[in-house]
């Protein structure tokens, strides 16, 4: 692997193209985190499908597909679709997730439209311009990783610059409110910081694809920590070993597109860390099936001590029927029996009839106050 991975960076084109995707998966990771935590996650989605329209004006105006010129149209045509959207929700009764949907589908097709104009023009310069809808990773050259190394730089410096207030803003905004510090600039500056991670990822991933580049390291690295400063860290962590995977994947297979390899990786790691992260949904399952099997042996074992106090001999033998009596539908109480009985807790006493061994009733008494009341509720 190691070799492999030696032999990759030994070559122009693919070390070129590691590095851009490393560059803007350390930028993805640290800015989707500010998205992901305030629930703008959609607003990452407007701008890149927004950033379309830009381009190919840039393009028109400059007559050439220049990246400094295009980014610049991108940022620009993102920022007015977020402007739109404020205008749209400030000054009617159309709510924020529908002013989005307009705003990312007028400006889309807008691009659309654009672009197909564009590519019936007799010029050959507009080659190649479709390849921003999807990313092409391949046509990087140093002077684009340059630009995307330069531009992820200032955004993760503003990042660190603002580290306290931008936390505020996400947590706490009426608090930094009353501390002095103006709500408005700071959201304004994490939105600009945010597209200028858009922008820089375009020509990798494409317009399409880039909320999913920004996006999904959040969510995953959400799933494995509580902490902002863990969570960004390890967020960029995800979005850069994403990033190099999606690369060496690209490049070890003919006709796999690097922009698509990186989101396919990223999205893997997302969907596990949804599924098996301490907080995961197949976790909180397998836990949550564990407790309630520890609460019906328990709920088992109270009943036979119960029923044991009751005639003065907590050794003494109940039916298993009673046991059912006394719990609630749905509950198999022979289940819990047999895990009891091969935990050595219980015992056979006969046809049908169960009694605490010595063990069992030393487990009984451990059960803690409130560990019962919660078992003899649920169950």
């Amino acid at each position: 692997m190691l070799e492999s991975m030696a032999g990759l960076y030994s070559d122009y084109t693919a070390r070129t193209i590691l590095l851009g995707a490393v560059s803007l998966g350390i930028v993805s990771g640290v800015v989707g985190s500010y998205a992901v935590i305030r629930k703008q996650s959609l607003v990452g989605d407007v701008m890149s499908h927004a950033a379309l329209p830009g381009i190919v004006l840039a393009f028109i105006i400059m007559g050439a597909k220049e990246q400094l010129p295009i980014f610049i149209g991108a940022a620009l045509s993102a920022v007015l679709a977020v402007l739109l959207i404020n205008l749209v929700t400030n000054n009617s009764r159309i709510k924020t997730d529908s002013a989005m949907g307009i705003a990312l589908s007028v400006f889309f097709a807008l691009g659309l439209v654009l672009l197909t104009y564009v590519q019936r023009m007799p010029d050959a310069n507009q080659a190649g311009l479709d390849k921003f809808l999807f990313g092409q990773a391949e046509a990087l050259v140093e002077k684009d990783v340059l630009i995307i190394g330069l531009t992820g730089f200032f955004a993760i410096l503003i990042v660190g610059l603002f580290w306290k207030e931008f936390k505020l803003l996400c947590f706490d905004p009426d608090f930094g409110g009353t501390m002095g510090f103006s709500m408005k600039f700071l959201d304004v500056l994490i939105t600009a910081v945010i597209v200028s991670a858009i922008v820089i990822g375009l020509q990798t991933v494409g317009v399409v694809l880039m909320s999913s580049m920004l996006i999904a390291p959040a969510v995953a690295a959400r799933q494995w920590t509580g902490s902002m400063g863990s969570m960004v860290i390890l967020a960029a962590l995800i979005a850069t070993v994403s990033g190099i995977t999606g690369v060496a994947f690209s490049a070890g297979f003919e006709n796999v597109p690097t922009g698509p390899a990186v989101i396919i990786c990223v999205s893997l790691i997302a969907f596990f860390s949804i599924l098996f992260s301490p907080n995961g949904f197949l976790t909180l399952k397998f836990r949550d099936a564990k407790n309630m099997r520890k609460i019906k042996k328990n709920y088992v074992l109270m009943a036979l001590y119960d029923l044991g106090l009751e005639h003065a001999d907590l050794g003494y033998a109940h039916s298993e029927r009673l046991l059912i009596l006394g719990s609630k539908k749905g509950f198999n109480v022979r289940k819990s029996l047999l895990e009891l009985e091969n935990a050595g807790y219980v015992e056979r006493a006969g046809d049908g009839n169960w009694r605490l061994t010595q063990s069992g009733i030393r487990e009984v008494t451990d059960i803690s106050p409130m560990e019962k009341v919660h078992e003899s509720t649920s169950v």
